[in-house]
């Protein structure tokens, strides 16, 4: 493993502001390597993992200590929460919340009530120590013959159901003061093949994929962070991911529907991406993400993302100045009463 040296530092734009990416790190506390490097490359901010997260006195060190070696101490740390098999955080420390699947097959109001109240309880559990945004919800679809990778963190298969309680869910965040990042924009429902592995293609028209993938991403447009999917549309470019097309981006995320907030891209360690760290990490930055994301840990891999990342763009500190705007303050919140109306939703639950 290499450690961040004047070499390094050299080679890197001011650190003022932050660069344009998201790191995470490799166990439950830093080491001197790696707190040399976050000092040296300077990210907005970081992403905690399973493997990051041991108990609550611990991760609240964690994300202290990330903050400090950037000398930021609203540095973003994000986590994906999102109940079901997605769930960084777990017990005996934290509740297993549900899958979303399983939320929505409560149906109508129901549904919509449980939904915001698992979201709020995760907003509670993440502000407890120190954590900032959740990436979570899922906006994609469940299609029959798609991969198991999304299966049951999908709510439904019909948009206007995802739309709901998706909506839902990022109220409940919201109210707790967690900023949701909705993903997988715009929409990775129909991946036969696991983009964690392997590149999906998806071969529906747009006009299909503008009336059911698009959709619920267009219902949550006002949403302050959205993540992208590295996914082939070939209707719309038949040669790029979402993550570094900048027709994708432009022409659909940005375009048709409309989503004006902070775009960050999938993992660029995912097998989907192909070619060396640094030119994804600049490719998926000119295809128009205010933000790249790596998340293994890796040192030799970090160091060569930082070296194709910039400072943040004006527009991208713009993004981030309006969502971190739209936080509300702070409401009062009974975690006992909450957890007790959760379980009545989910009593008539199969």
């Amino acid at each position: 493993m290499r450690c961040a040296s004047a070499e390094l530092r050299a080679s890197l734009p001011d650190r003022n502001p932050p660069r344009a990416a998201i790191f995470g790190c490799a166990g439950e506390r830093l080491i001197e390597a790696e707190r040399a490097f976050f000092k040296a490359s300077g990210p907005l901010g970081f992403i905690l993992f399973s493997r990051n997260c041991s108990d609550p006195a611990q991760v609240v060190r964690l994300a202290t200590d990330l903050r400090h070696a950037v000398g930021r101490a609203d540095a973003p740390i994000l986590i994906d929460q999102e109940g079901g098999r997605v769930a960084r955080l777990g017990p005996p420390h934290w509740p297993a919340y549900p899958p979303p699947r399983r939320i929505a097959a409560l149906g109508g109001d129901r549904a919509a009530a449980a939904a915001f109240s698992v979201a709020r309880l995760i907003a509670h559990d993440l502000a407890q120590l120190g954590l900032s945004i959740d990436c979570f919800p899922l906006l994609d679809l469940s299609f029959a013959g798609s991969d198991p990778v999304i299966g049951d963190r999908a709510w439904s298969g019909d948009a206007a159901t995802v739309s709901r309680l998706s909506r839902a869910a990022c109220d409940g965040l919201l109210e707790g003061q967690i900023l949701p990042v909705i993903k997988h924009i715009p929409g990775h429902g129909r991946a036969t093949v696991d983009s964690h592995r392997r590149l999906p293609r998806v071969t529906a028209s747009r006009a299909e994929l503008e009336q059911s993938d698009f959709s619920p991403f267009r219902a949550l447009r006002d949403m302050p962070w959205a993540m992208t999917a590295h996914v082939v549309y070939e209707a719309v470019d038949p040669d790029l991911p979402a993550t570094l097309s900048p027709r994708v981006i432009g022409e659909v995320i940005r375009g048709s529907i409309g989503f004006a907030g902070v775009l960050i891209s999938d993992d660029l360690s995912m097998g989907a991406l192909s070619g060396g760290f640094a030119a994804r990490a600049a490719a998926a930055l000119a295809a128009g993400c205010d933000l790249v994301l790596h998340c293994n840990g890796n040192m030799d891999e970090m160091i060569e993302v930082a070296k194709a990342t910039p400072r943040l763009s004006a527009a991208a500190l713009r993004r981030l100045a309006d969502a971190e705007a739209g936080r509300p303050s702070p409401t009062p919140f009974d975690r006992a009463a909450a957890e007790a109306r959760l379980r009545e939703l989910l009593a008539g639950a199969s």
